[in-house]
């Protein structure tokens, strides 16, 4: 069966796709909440996991100055984690939607980027998570102490302190992922690798502006971001090459 064919028999009508979008959204729906809820259960000891590095630092009271904070603080982690647990159930509804409608070449060429994309995720957050969150509470509390005749002490609450580990935990996590989206775009012919290339000295900057951003502003963190971004610009480049000369040898192949 040649795979025009293939797409042929897989065309449906519009209300069809409807129906199977939704369907496919239900079950993803499902799969969050039925993830909240075993989530929600154990809050406070993904919470206590969070809080680890700021124990690590030296610092052991969070406080809260709002009734309902700390409530609202285990929804977030709860619906964080729910987000990481149902992910790959959420992801493969996804691929069940689109795969139909993709030549079989397409799908083995989509499938190890969807594979790739929790797993590069991971790296990041766990770099942020080992490496880049102590180093900058390390930096950050260390402007505790006697500053000009007034004693400055650190009482950091626990909602502000749970959007500062998921703006690392994300800010890496997406970051990281940075060579699923680069092989994405020159696999639809938006950019190709000779424009990455020339385009280095602007993605290195682009990786200090990013590392800028997402972290406080002590150069340390900066770099922990930085220079892993400018490795995995590099390993696109490289990733790029090697799916060029696939390519290339299965149209040898056809021809």
């Amino acid at each position: 069966m040649t795979e025009d064919a293939e797409i042929d028999q897989s065309k449906a009508p519009l209300l069809d796709h409807l129906i199977e979008l939704r369907r496919r959204l239900l079950y993803s729906i499902l799969a969050l909440a039925a993830c909240f809820g075993v989530c929600f259960y154990f809050a406070q000891p993904i919470f206590g996991f969070l809080a680890q590095p700021l124990l690590a630092a030296g610092q052991g009271k969070l406080i809260y100055t709002q009734i309902f904070e700390a409530f609202f603080v285990q929804v977030k982690v709860a619906f964080f984690a729910a987000l990481m647990l149902a992910f790959p159930i959420i992801a493969n509804q996804l691929w069940q939607f689109v795969a139909p409608g993709l030549y079989r070449r397409e799908r083995r060429a989509l499938l190890p980027f969807l594979l790739a994309t929790p797993l590069l995720f991971t790296l990041g957050a766990a770099l942020a998570y080992y490496i880049a969150i102590p180093t900058a509470l390390k930096f950050l509390l260390s402007f505790q102490g006697d500053i000009g005749g007034v004693q400055q002490e650190a009482m950091p609450a626990i909602g502000n302190y749970l959007s500062f580990v998921m703006q690392f935990l994300f800010g890496f996590g997406v970051s990281f992922l940075l060579p699923v989206l680069l092989m994405l775009l020159e696999r639809a012919g938006i950019v190709t690798r000779r424009q990455l290339i020339s385009g280095r000295r602007y993605a290195i900057v682009g990786a200090f502006a990013i590392a800028a951003v997402l972290t406080p502003p002590d150069i340390g963190s900066q770099f922990l971001l930085a220079i892993p971004l400018v490795l995995l610009y590099e390993l696109s480049i490289i990733g790029i090459w090697f799916t060029e000369r696939k390519r290339k040898r299965e149209v040898a192949k056809e021809a």
